[in-house]
């Protein structure tokens, strides 16, 4: 899929339906409502989502503490897989903090989501441990971190 007219930009409460439809479609224990109205409230989290001709495509949600960023959830709409959106949201997020000194990226990752573990190593994140069992289905999770 060619995608020429996009925008990124914070996201609203008012996006909040769209954002859990691309949820619950991308992930066996999704986010609730309530979980992304804390991440919109909170002060140290910043969610980001990509328009394609004004239809929701993706989301990013991470916190940036005190140089550190924590990549908390990613996610591409079905519709829009494959075409880049993921790449381009981590990018916007790495540009929007690239003044304040970033010193690291951490984030989680399912250990048998091997499209997003091959993303993630394309933007230089290595290995930095394993939480056995970590998810609710008993599956683990890749901790990654990418150190600028």
């Amino acid at each position: 899929m060619d995608i020429e007219n996009y925008h990124i930009r914070l996201a609203s409460r008012s996006d909040l339906d769209v954002l859990l439809l691309i949820e619950q479609d991308c992930y066996s224990h999704p986010w609730t409502f309530h979980q992304f109205v804390q991440e919109l409230e909170n002060s140290v989290a910043s969610v980001l989502v990509y328009e394609v001709d004004g239809e929701i495509a993706g989301y990013i949600c991470y916190w940036l503490i005190i140089g550190e960023m924590q990549i908390l959830n990613l996610a591409t709409s079905p519709k829009f897989r494959r075409s880049g959106i993921a790449a381009q949201l981590l990018e916007e997020a790495f540009k929007r903090y690239s003044s304040l000194e970033l010193s690291s990226v951490w984030l989680e990752v399912r250990s048998g989501n091997l499209a997003a573990i091959s993303l993630y190593q394309r933007y230089g994140f290595k290995l930095s441990g394993t939480r056995h069992a970590y998810y609710r289905d008993g599956e683990d999770a890749l901790v990654m971190v990418k150190m600028f």
